[in-house]
């Protein structure tokens, strides 16, 4: 009975260590999966996409950038609310004409504890104007930060059903529930910007159809 219940814990302890693994293995991006290396793809956002608490290359674009094999333009601003990014969104377009836009957005009215209609029509523009260029949209959900509860703000789930983009509403969940993947209450660590940009790369390999 010793010899059976020593390999019946043998074999639980294996299968417990190979479930960490796959999980650890699903955050990270196959990098064998490229997309055209033409493909201009601009990250818009606020401090999460400028990348607030770390250095320049080892903020979500960049490393999105090097797990896609292209370059990732980072467009984001400190501290910028929804409003602001309404208005600098038409520029961004014109200069860069991407083909991906990546939205990472409404982090700073949530946090201000702005009206969340505005923020989520503000938003809404954003998408609509990308989608008026045939540009492919990647929405990012940040979650609203409450005493009892921190899971991503309703609106962008609304969003992405609304306008038919595919939304990330995990990662950001997984960051600022976990100390170790963040610089303080609401800003990515550089490990947390890493797993921003794998599963952002996950879906963009997913979603992504290149134009030819």
């Amino acid at each position: 009975m010793g010899i059976i219940n020593a390999k019946v814990i043998f074999l639980a302890i294996a299968l417990v260590v190979l479930l960490q693994f796959i999980q650890q293995d699903s955050d990270k991006f196959d990098s064998s999966i490229m997309i055209p290396p033409n493909t201009k793809v601009v990250a818009f956002g606020d401090s999460i996409t400028n990348g607030y608490g770390v250095d320049k290359d080892k903020t979500y674009p960049a490393q999105l950038s090097e797990l896609l094999g292209v370059e990732v333009i980072n467009a984001g601003i400190n501290g910028e609310m929804s409003s602001a990014g309404l208005k600098r969104l038409p520029s961004i377009v014109e200069k860069y004409s991407p083909d991906i836009l990546i939205i990472c957005h409404g982090g700073n009215d949530i946090l201000r504890k702005q009206n969340l209609l505005k923020a989520k029509e503000n938003i809404a523009q954003m998408i609509k104007l990308a989608k008026s260029k045939n540009i492919h949209v990647i929405l990012v959900g940040v979650p609203a930060v409450e005493v009892l509860n921190l899971s991503t703000a309703q609106f962008y789930k609304e969003l992405s059903s609304e306008y038919d983009v595919a939304l990330e509403d995990s990662a950001l969940e997984s960051i600022l529930n976990d100390s170790t993947l963040k610089t303080d209450q609401v800003h990515p660590n550089e490990k947390g910007y890493e797993l921003l940009a794998n599963k952002i790369a996950q879906i963009l390999s997913i979603t992504y159809i290149p134009k030819f």
